[in-house]
């Protein structure tokens, strides 16, 4: 999904002008053709959730409208799994230590895909701040998985990522889909939660698994209601 300066800047809830700035200053990925810039959807849904910047759920829906259902976060969770006490001395032994825990088929090369997630660190950190990164490639990380799942690694000790706010990382949500649309949803769905603090605060402690669930549940819940409520209108 290709968008216009003028639909990036509407997703972003600011002015073309502003969007301009941050393709020249911020890194903010851009496709020239035919003299016009364009922005990837996803592409923009990575730098926003890298940066913390806002970006207008009108997108996430788009992609909703694909026939193919993506999970709820939490039950990409409970498929990826939560894993405490994850070592590494820095970014790559932290990769390595990630990768070797996703539930991947056996015929995935794990060293392959240790060297795409660290060619996209190099590109830009996928640390968000606050202790938190999302390891993904700029596409889509497409395996030939049967279904899409997030792994939440929570490390023993918290590793410099070259996150935005400067802090070091202790929880990474790393996302495999099995295709475009559903890498888009779930990044969405990660920007969402990830807002809410009671969630940083019990990642920031490495609580147990079932509280971590607990507490997306929870918010995904708000979410629902937020929508149903919005959908049926005023009475």
């Amino acid at each position: 999904m290709q968008l216009t300066v003028r639909e990036a800047a509407s997703y972003l809830h600011v002015d073309e002008a502003t969007v301009r700035r941050w393709i020249q200053r911020r890194g903010l990925p851009v496709h020239p053709v035919n003299e016009r810039l364009y922005l990837n959807a996803i592409e923009l849904w990575e730098w926003a959730t890298e940066n913390g910047i806002p970006v207008s759920r009108t997108l996430l829906e788009q992609a909703q409208r694909q026939p193919e259902r993506v999970p709820p976060l939490s039950e990409l969770l409970s498929a990826g799994g939560i894993h405490h006490d994850v070592g590494g001395k820095d970014k790559l032994g932290v990769l390595r230590e990630i990768v070797r825990r996703l539930p991947l088929p056996p015929e995935i090369d794990r060293e392959g895909l240790v060297t795409t997630l660290e060619a996209r660190e190099a590109m830009g950190s996928t640390g968000i701040g606050d202790g938190i990164a999302i390891p993904h490639v700029r596409n889509p990380i497409l395996l030939h998985v049967t279904a899409p799942f997030v792994t939440l690694c929570l490390l023993r000790e918290a590793v410099d990522f070259d996150a935005v706010d400067g802090r070091p990382v202790h929880a990474l949500f790393t996302v495999v889909s099995a295709n475009v649309p559903g890498h888009l949803r779930i990044l969405g769905s990660l920007g969402f939660v990830l807002h809410d603090e009671e969630l940083r605060r019990l990642l920031s402690e490495r609580a147990p698994g079932a509280d971590l669930l607990a507490r997306v549940r929870v918010v995904e819940g708000r979410a629902s209601g937020a929508s149903l409520s919005a959908s049926q209108g005023p009475s």
